[in-house]
Order: C-alpha cells, then structure tokens, then sequence
C-alpha cells in the first residue's frame, strides 16, 4: 500500500499525495482549488538561490462544498391523539458557528413537515414552515393515522440537508 504523503517522480512528472487542513471562517460556500507547486533543486530552503528554484501555480483545478454542520430537532405536544385531532409540532434548526463554536438558529429558513405511516418507509411532506430569528419552529398537523413526524431541511450551499428523527404519534 503506497504511503498517503509524497511524490513519485518518473523522468518528466511526479505524483504527488498530501493532506489539506482548512480552517474556515465565515466563508462557507463554494471554494475554488488551486495548487502551487514549489521545487527547491536541492537549494537550502531557508535560504535559496531562486534561479535555481522551480515554481507553479494552477487556479481552476475544480471547486468543492465548504459547509457548516446543522442540528435538526422535532418535539410534539402529545405523542398519543385522538383520530382527526391536532397536535402542535415543534423543532430547531441550528448551524456551527466557525467564530464561537457553538451552534445558533438558522434564521429564515424553509423546512418541512413530514409523517411517515407506522409501517412504511417512505416520508410524505404535509407543509412547509419557516424558521424564526432564533432557528425555531412550530406548526399544528392533523393525526389520523398512527406514524412518526419529523421535520427535514433541504440544505443551502453553505448548510447540509438535515432531517430529524421522528417522533412516533398514536392515534387512538
């Protein structure tokens, strides 16, 4: 197994493996790659001759997704209702803050309620609701069917999509 740093010169090329460490501030989004390329000829590399030392840089090399972590809770008022009754539905959607550490409420956002009927895999959007200045949420649904209700969030391209687990609601 090759090791997962270094290069691997032939006569007119070298394959190169490395790590990258990003350390993000409140740049999330989509970033550009590039690569420089630095070779110092056997100089000193505290002290080169720089006649002597190869150089290249490269922008356009592809872009890739930077995001911030998100949270997705789902609470309801009563985890058991009468057929054709409503119960309120709560959650909070929050994101990393790369200043603090510390996750805060996504603001604005659209997220959905679903349900799920016990016994089948599938989640059926019943609404869309947004999030207030604090990241919260909160709706009133209709049970008629026992299932799990949960809310999911589509994503932004600088959030990833979340879904919280359900929470199972009897219907008597």
């Amino acid at each position: 197994m090759p090791p997962t740093r270094g290069c691997w010169p032939s006569s007119t090329t070298a394959t190169c493996k490395g790590s990258i460490n990003i350390y993000p501030t409140d740049d999330a989004g989509t970033w550009n790659v590039a690569a420089e390329a630095v070779a110092f000829n056997g100089q000193d590399q505290q002290n080169p001759d720089m006649s002597k030392v190869g150089y290249k840089d490269q922008s356009g090399l592809g872009t890739t997704l930077v995001q911030r972590y998100s949270k997705l809770t789902t609470t309801v008022s009563s985890t058991s209702v009468y057929k054709g009754k409503t119960f309120t539905a709560s959650a909070k959607l929050s994101r990393a803050d790369w200043d603090d550490n510390l996750y805060h409420g996504y603001t604005n956002q659209p997220v959905k309620l679903q349900f799920r009927k016990a016994g089948t895999t599938t989640y059926t959007t019943i609404k869309t609701v947004y999030t207030d200045s604090y990241g919260n949420l909160k709706t009133t649904a209709t049970a008629n069917y026992s299932g799990y209700w949960r809310y999911s969030f589509a994503g932004t391209t600088t959030t990833p999509a979340v879904s919280a687990t359900g929470v199972y609601v009897g219907v008597k």
